[in-house]
């Protein structure tokens, strides 16, 4: 089990994404892998399969939460429905900054005030930059969508570990939430603009999203520790 305090920092700088349509099996999932990761990923897919029921299984279980839905419609739903997910206890939640400054600011709007509405902690709005998936966007735009995010006012950004030096250069106060990370050895699947979790952290990332490295691993277990052992030594 994880014990000591700089263990407790590394958790803290993981998030498990359970990108299932069962939340029996991710729950399960997260219990097992909880002594690795203080950060639970709720996507699109769990989130549609089990709704709110989703979040308040990862929080009950001591998880910090990271929805992932990349909200992204006009200002006045994205606010209503960025309310009603702060009031959900969420620790994170990801918008597309490709919908301009003021759908932005709506969110975060919508989900300080939900927050507030429940007597929980707020919660960070990411702006998603560019997905790991994506490698002809070319480096203006990238640039032009982190300069959105921080005009709204938003806690984070969502970037690819090829982006994180421009990222903390253009918003060193921004969390930088990084998806795309794979252990060597791992497979690449869908991500195109990947980075290992050692290379992640050197560059500047405050948080690494880890899924099918280690939720699709034989054992699921000896991948988080070495994940583990990785990148302890670098966090300060």
């Amino acid at each position: 089990m994880v014990s000591s305090e700089l263990e407790e920092n590394t958790r803290k700088r993981l998030a498990l994404a359970l990108d299932l349509d069962d939340l029996v099996a991710a729950t399960r999932m997260g219990k097992r892998l909880k002594p690795w990761f203080g950060v639970a990923k709720v996507g699109l897919e769990l989130f549609a399969a089990a709704g709110p029921e989703a979040i308040s299984a990862f929080t009950d279980m001591g998880y910090e939460v990271f929805l992932d839905l990349k909200l992204h419609d006009i200002p006045t739903t994205v606010r209503k429905a960025s309310q009603v997910i702060g009031s959900l206890g969420v620790s994170y939640l990801t918008v597309h900054t490709s919908g301009g400054i003021e759908m932005l600011s709506s969110a975060v709007e919508g989900l300080k005030t939900g927050a507030e509405a429940a007597d929980v902690q707020p919660g960070k709005v990411l702006g998603v930059t560019i997905l790991t998936s994506d490698v002809s966007a070319p480096r203006e735009e990238f640039e032009l969508r982190v300069g959105k995010a921080v005009e709204a006012g938003c806690g984070g950004l969502v970037c690819a570990v090829t982006d994180l030096v421009d990222a903390s250069f253009l918003a060193p106060h921004l969390v930088k939430m990084v998806p795309g990370i794979r252990p060597v050895g791992s497979a690449v699947d869908d991500q195109a603009r990947i980075g290992t979790p050692s290379s992640a952290i050197e560059q500047g990332a405050d948080v690494l999203v880890i899924g099918r490295a280690v939720t699709a691993a034989s054992e699921p277990e000896v991948v988080a520790t070495a994940i583990h052992a990785e990148i302890t030594p670098l966090i300060r």
